[in-house]
């Protein structure tokens, strides 16, 4: 049984293309799995709410093999100035709380211009604007296209 056959874990049944979670897909990279967030109950989600989801069935952060820590380094880098160049956020947020799902996530998340200053940084997504199905997945092909890109450096 591969990672991803474990009928147990709705990440791995996610990646499989089955299950209750779901996402609009950004990129598969480097061992890891990159979606945006899907539009909620009212239709629309978060613009520029992602998860980073390794490919692997690692639960913990210190699961991952040194080559997976660094290769997530890499795609937070990467993905945080893909957010920057499309966006145009103030912040760009990272987070890895690991309490709903048993399978290593990160949740990878901007603080949009003219969020109020006194809004904490784990609620800049509540003053995210909003998008529908169709925007989520422009948005994603996007930024699967910055990621594809020669890396140029920082």
């Amino acid at each position: 049984m591969t990672d991803r056959e474990n009928p147990e874990c709705p990440i791995c049944a996610k990646h499989r293309g089955e299950g209750p979670l779901r996402g609009e897909l950004v990129a598969p990279i480097d061992g890891f799995w990159i979606y945006h967030a899907p539009p909620g109950d009212d239709g629309n989600a978060s613009l520029g709410y992602l998860f980073i989801e390794s490919d692997r069935h690692a639960v913990y952060l210190d699961d991952l093999t040194d080559a997976e820590a660094a290769a997530l380094g890499r795609i937070r880098t990467r993905l945080a100035a893909a957010l920057r160049a499309e966006l145009d956020p103030e912040h760009v947020f990272t987070a890895v709380m690991g309490r709903s799902e048993p399978h290593f996530h990160e949740h990878v998340f901007c603080r949009h211009a003219g969020t109020p200053e006194e809004v904490s940084w784990h609620h800049s997504d509540d003053f995210a604007p909003r998008a529908d199905a169709d925007e989520v997945r422009n948005l994603a092909g996007r930024l699967a296209r910055r990621l594809k890109a020669p890396e140029t450096g920082g």
